[in-house]
């Protein structure tokens, strides 16, 4: 279960961003219920439409950065808003925000009416990247300055775009922030990313789904400022529809990892393996490939044949002593990693994963990184086991062995890792 951000180190970055999201709610709600709502019939249709965007999202899960990309392309279309059916608008930034704040509430209310979670971080970053946008954008725009710069031509759309540039700079900061006060409350400090790989990870992510959302908003700006208020209806239509699609998606991946967890528990349950060992493995390899520089795809590879790396065992007639494959002869390792690779590519899980898990018992000079990783990470969970000195013991252990069985800079990754979770707690597991 997940800690509260209010536990660990990093609380007071998480809630100083739980509190700039909170102020500036408060202030632009203040402010347009002094001022009253310009434009009500635009206020009613982006509001309804970052509504709707929230009611259809799905729970967000493992790896998903948008659970709700038609809600996040309509509040910057309204934060990118400067004119309706050739028609400047006078709404202004603090309107944006506050009418996007009250559809996320709106939306909310009947989803914890159901029992079902709210995510109030997402919400903070929403308020934040939305404010963002839309102060970068309505002085620029009410002024004639962003008019001068870029012309009232074919030219003038680079402008929302060079916004539209820095919000998803200013989004993957905090998606970042987040994304690592989130492993350590998870996990613990021994897991803890470091921040410039999340914020690549992030930056790279929005070649995805991210630019599809940017160039909705854009776009659904642009069709009204022509079309008027009824533009959205039609503009954001394809985007429901890769909504649709993505969930389908999601829920696919979803299937495939409850089917590689319950791999991994079986050799557990069978007795091959001790208890919690597989999940040990997956989650100190994920966070060794991370001090190593790995991100998004190559860092779920590397998770996914961690967890399932030692499915060859359930082929054997006898079960290895305490389940300790790194104790074994070169040849029976090799024999077995093959075996478990041969499971692997029957569920789905791809065959860079199955590739990870049948090379883990190669030498070290002929594998890839995800594989030395998992080789280093298993043989030291097994040695930790094997009562070689404690955690200590263990890794010293596995230096010996740099010279033939463990590449160097794996084993001096994990020796950081363990380092900042405690080596005594990391190696109990």
């Amino acid at each position: 279960m997940r800690a509260p951000y209010g536990s660990g180190p990093l609380a007071p970055a998480v809630l100083a961003v739980r509190g700039a999201a909170l102020l500036l709610a408060l202030v632009a709600l203040a402010h347009t219920l002094v001022h009253g709502l310009a434009e009500p019939g635009l206020a009613l249709v982006f509001g309804l439409l970052v509504a709707a965007g929230e009611l259809i999202r799905r729970d967000s899960a493992a790896g998903e950065r948008e659970p709700a990309p038609l809600a996040a392309a309509g509040a910057l279309a309204y934060a990118l808003l400067g004119e309706s059916a050739g028609r400047p608008t006078t709404h202004g930034a603090l309107q944006v925000i506050a009418v996007v704040v009250v559809a996320q509430a709106l939306a909310a209310a009947p989803r914890r009416a159901r029992g079902r979670r709210t995510d109030a971080d997402r919400a903070a970053r929403r308020t934040l990247t939305v404010g963002f946008t839309a102060v970068c954008f309505q002085p620029l725009y009410d002024s004639g300055q962003a008019e001068r710069w870029f012309g009232d031509g074919p030219y003038f759309p680079l402008f929302p775009l060079a916004v539209l540039a820095l919000t998803a700079l200013c989004d993957a900061v905090l998606a970042a922030l987040l994304a690592r006060s989130a492993a350590r409350a998870e996990e613990g400090p021994g897991a803890l990313p470091p921040y410039g790989s999340l914020l690549a990870d992030e930056v790279r992510a929005l070649a995805g789904t991210g630019t599809a959302i940017g160039v909705t908003g854009v776009v659904t700006a642009l069709g009204v400022a022509v079309a008027g208020p009824w533009a959205p209806a039609v503009l954001c239509g394809p985007l429901l529809l890769t909504q649709v699609s993505a969930r389908r998606y999601a829920a696919v991946r979803t299937t495939c990892r409850q089917t590689m967890a319950s791999l991994a528990r079986a050799t557990e349950i069978a007795g091959y393996t001790p208890p919690g060992h597989a999940r040990r493995v997956a989650a100190l390899a994920t966070a060794v490939g991370r001090e190593l520089g790995l991100t998004g795809p190559r860092l779920t590879v590397l998770e996914h044949a961690a967890l399932m790396h030692d499915t060859g065992q359930l082929s054997l007639v006898d079960p290895v002593a305490g389940g300790a494959t790194a104790l074994l002869p070169a040849a029976e390792q090799r024999r077995i990693a093959l075996l478990g690779g041969a499971v692997v590519r029957r569920t789905g899980a791809g065959p860079e994963v199955a590739a990870v898990v049948e090379r883990q018992a190669d030498p070290y000079r002929e594998q890839p990184l995800a594989a030395r990783i998992v080789r280093t990470v298993n043989a030291y969970d097994d040695l930790c086991g094997e009562g070689v000195g404690g955690p200590l013991g263990a890794l010293e252990h596995l230096r010996l062995g740099t010279g033939h069985d463990h590449q160097p800079q794996v084993v001096e990754a994990l020796g950081r890792v363990l380092a900042r979770g405690g080596l005594a707690r990391a190696g109990a597991g």
